[in-house]
């Protein structure tokens, strides 16, 4: 297939287009825009789409906090709510209007929404960044029943931790993939199953998480990890 990224770095988008280009011999655009600023990019990007026929979306745009938080003390709280909001869920809810008209008038197209395990319950300390994730799996899997009947998938996909720079992960375990590793797997799920957590050690993880534990063990055992973080991030920032 054919390729359009859209991110914010030019130099970036413009480093991964050529590796791919190289790689993969497909033709690939992109498209420069800060999902953080929703009044600027979207009418740029429909330009950008235009006449082109996308079978396939990837919603992946995403942000969390700095470090885990209560969450009156996030640091520049009203900018940081902004940015959440229009990164992780109007990002999803607008690319998903430029792109679904033309799916649905081909009667066939994937929607694929990255959401995370943190939105199969509430996660203190990340509470908005949570929230903002069980969106994205309500609003996959309330489109999916739409659609589903005229041709289109959408599909919910619910990542526990991969070994990616948002995660602050630097090597793979076996319960941290590698991002290739991870959308290898998650890719053989498509058609298949339409809320995912996409790895097999992710899905045990979330069986154990949504059918074993009662979620207010689930909870409290966040808080506690996220206590943790946020107690060694404080600590080194007071160092330095």
């Amino acid at each position: 297939m054919s390729i359009v990224l859209i991110s914010r770095s030019q130099d970036k988008l413009d480093e991964v287009a050529k590796n791919i280009r190289e790689k993969f011999k497909v033709e690939t655009k992109v498209i420069a825009a800060d999902f953080g600023k929703p009044a600027e990019i979207y009418e740029r990007i429909e330009v950008g789409l235009k006449s082109l026929e996308i079978g396939v979306l990837v919603n992946n745009v995403g942000v969390s906090y700095e470090y885990p938080e209560y969450f009156l003390d996030i640091p520049d709280l009203d900018n940081t709510l902004d940015m959440l909001i229009n990164i992780n869920i109007t990002s999803v809810c607008k690319m998903t209007r430029l792109v679904m008209p033309g799916m649905l008038e081909r009667s066939k197209g994937v929607i694929l929404n990255i959401s995370s395990a943190s939105g199969m319950y509430p996660v203190p300390l990340l509470t908005v960044y949570s929230a903002t994730k069980a969106f994205v799996d309500f609003f996959s899997r309330g489109l999916h029943a739409e659609y589903r009947n005229k041709g289109i998938t959408v599909q919910s996909v619910l990542p526990f931790f991969v070994a990616t720079k948002l995660s602050k992960i630097r090597k793979p375990t076996w319960d941290k993939p590698s991002p290739e590793n991870y959308v290898r797997s998650a890719l053989n799920t498509v058609g298949l199953q339409t809320r995912t957590n996409g790895y097999l050690a992710h899905a045990l993880m979330g069986w154990v998480t949504a059918s074993v534990l009662p979620s207010c063990l689930a909870i409290k055992l966040a808080m506690n990890m996220n206590k943790g973080l946020r107690a060694r991030f404080l600590k080194r920032a007071k160092k330095n």
